[in-house]
């Protein structure tokens, strides 16, 4: 069992592509560490529209995306909860792999002039756990949640998945902002083991400065 002493990083994001597993992660590492969870809000009266390629839809879709996390961060900063272990199932940041993805020049234009305004009030991470898997295995994922009543209303097609995926790559690839924790998870979903998810939480407690990439053991 996984010491409960203090733990260094107070606010801890958890993200990865749809089907990586984020929120079970991050429930899982909520109860583990006695944390405050943070879920992300995923109703969005545009996404049917986005996924039905209406125009317009997209940067819609988009908009009601920021303006929800950029709410609900405020609402956690203003709260002072940060005083505690606090777990997200997302990262701020990451609303631009998808406006980058699913907008144009001109929406782009629109929506970056308002993240860079909203973005000033959210706070960072103190460490970002990425949840790496290749796109095989979130098609899989994603397909065995169909009939699930907690599932997605709607689910992206393989095309769209395998782009989404190859941005999260780039993005994480790139990123520095806050200590980050790579995980592999081919061999590592809702379902792993106890003892699984304490490896994990052992890694989290010994991460430092800059990048670590991590196999769970399975």
């Amino acid at each position: 069992m996984i010491s409960s002493g203090r733990l260094q990083f107070r606010y801890i994001a958890v993200e990865g592509p749809i089907g990586a597993g984020k929120t079970t992660l991050a429930e899982r590492l909520g109860t583990r560490l006695d944390a405050t969870l943070v879920i992300e809000e995923t109703e969005n009266p545009f996404l049917a529209d986005f996924y039905a390629d209406r125009p317009g839809s997209a940067l819609q879709t988009q908009l009601f995306y920021l303006l929800n996390r950029h709410r609900q961060q405020t609402v956690l900063r203003q709260a002072d909860l940060f005083s505690q272990v606090t777990i997200s199932d997302y990262l701020f940041d990451k609303d631009k792999i998808f406006a980058y993805l699913n907008l144009d020049d001109n929406e782009l234009f629109i929506y970056q002039r308002l993240y860079d305004l909203l973005a000033r009030d959210v706070p960072p991470p103190d460490l970002v756990v990425y949840l790496q898997s290749p796109t095989d295995v979130l098609l899989r994922r994603v397909r065995s949640r169909r009939g699930d009543p907690e599932a997605p209303a709607f689910e992206p097609d393989a095309g769209y998945l395998t782009e989404l995926n190859e941005a999260y790559h780039h993005f994480f690839f790139h990123y520095d902002a806050t200590p980050l924790l790579v995980v592999e998870t081919s061999e590592f979903d809702s379902t792993a083991s106890d003892a699984a998810l304490d490896d994990l939480v052992k890694q989290i407690r010994q991460m430092g400065a800059g990048t670590r990439y991590y196999v769970p053991r399975t």
